[in-house]
């Protein structure tokens, strides 16, 4: 005898945890961000706002807020981070339904602050959606994935630094040292990379002391 099976339609969008019977379109927003004011990290920060903003005004269940963005800034705290502040404040006083970043590492590499800020939006009913990881914060295994996606990117953070940081230490231990050249006057980088002195400019330095 077959069994009579009933389906249950879902009342849930799978993708975004918006109820499936909501008429009001999502007000959403996008976060932008690159770390440095070199020139191909301010291509990627103009594609990021570019592409965000067509995205989301493709859409026709969603409303295009704005594309928050914070150029030349870490992602390691959100002290001086004032775009990302406004988003959030904005986010809390009911201006935005959903908030979309390129990844995990672009909304925030501290761990910390990422959940902190995450738990804040969703007490007030506000998602974000990572890109890359296809995380949405809705879903139930959504904040397990971003703690762990968070923590490997302060971790990346955290080993880039100390890299740098063993890299400066290098040089000063072979007698390499960075020098502006360009900002001093009489001296020069030598074909041996020592600094010597520049014989026309070194004289324009001694009238100055001699004053």
């Amino acid at each position: 005898m077959a069994k009579k099976v009933t389906t249950i339609p879902a009342t849930i969008n799978r993708y975004n945890a918006a109820p499936l019977s909501e008429v009001r379109k999502r007000r959403v927003a996008a976060y932008a961000r690159v770390s440095t004011d070199q020139e191909e990290q301010l291509t990627s920060y103009e594609a990021q706002v570019d592409y965000y903003t067509n995205y989301i005004k493709n859409r026709e269940d969603w409303e295009f807020i704005s594309v928050y963005t914070d150029e030349g800034i870490s992602g390691c705290n959100t002290r001086h981070r004032e775009g990302f502040k406004s988003m959030v404040a904005d986010a809390l006083a009911g201006k935005i339904d959903l908030i979309i970043a390129k990844s995990v590492s672009r909304f925030a590499r501290n761990t910390v602050d990422s959940l902190i800020t995450i738990r804040q939006l969703k007490e007030k009913n506000i998602e974000c959606n990572f890109e890359k990881e296809n995380i949405w914060t809705f879903d139930g295994k959504g904040e397990l994935l971003l703690t762990i996606m968070s923590s490997l990117a302060q971790e990346e953070s955290r080993s880039i630094s100390e890299n740098v940081t063993w890299g400066h230490r290098k040089r000063f231990a072979d007698g390499k040292v960075s020098f502006a050249y360009s900002r001093v006057l009489g001296l020069d980088k030598g074909p041996d990379g020592q600094i010597v002195v520049n014989p026309e400019q070194a004289e324009t330095v001694r009238l100055s002391l001699r004053g």
